[in-house]
């Protein structure tokens, strides 16, 4: 067992936090977040301006927080695989997760007037996030062909 393979867990257990998180804060607290990331006027905009919009927003958020926390606890399960073809399968998966995100922020979520400001800050979330897992596929290359 080398080192890649303790690299896999320790990458998928982060990205499974962060995840689970942000899930758990997405079901509960969403209003918080709208104010904090964006302020109090976009916040307001974001929440809908009927109790009709209010509803379906909390709901499509509710939904969005639990895929994530459901992605979370795969992520966390996944951890423990020691497969190291399926691992090289996953990471590649999860980068092209994470920069096909990115490039709908940037051809789409750019575009959303209220939401214009941010997109750049989670692009670079979501490139950094990419390249933990192409961290992780150079590192188990190079232990490969060493």
């Amino acid at each position: 067992m080398g080192s890649s393979s303790s690299t896999f867990p320790v990458i998928c257990l982060l990205h499974s936090v962060v995840a689970i998180t942000s899930g758990t804060l997405m079901m509960f607290y969403m209003k918080e977040i709208y104010t904090i990331g964006h302020g109090i006027e976009i916040a307001t905009k974001l929440m809908g301006s009927t109790p009709h919009d209010q509803l379906l927003i909390r709901t499509s958020d509710s939904f969005s927080g639990l895929l994530l926390f459901a992605i979370g606890f795969l992520l966390f399960m996944v951890a423990f695989v020691k497969d190291r073809e399926f691992q090289g399968f996953f990471a590649k998966g999860c980068t092209v997760l994470h920069v096909s995100m990115a490039m709908w922020r940037f051809y789409f979520e750019r575009r959303v007037e209220d939401l214009a400001w941010d997109w750049l800050r989670q692009i670079v979330g979501d490139i950094l996030l990419a390249l933990s897992w192409v961290f992780f596929l150079v590192y188990s290359w190079r232990e490969k062909y060493d």
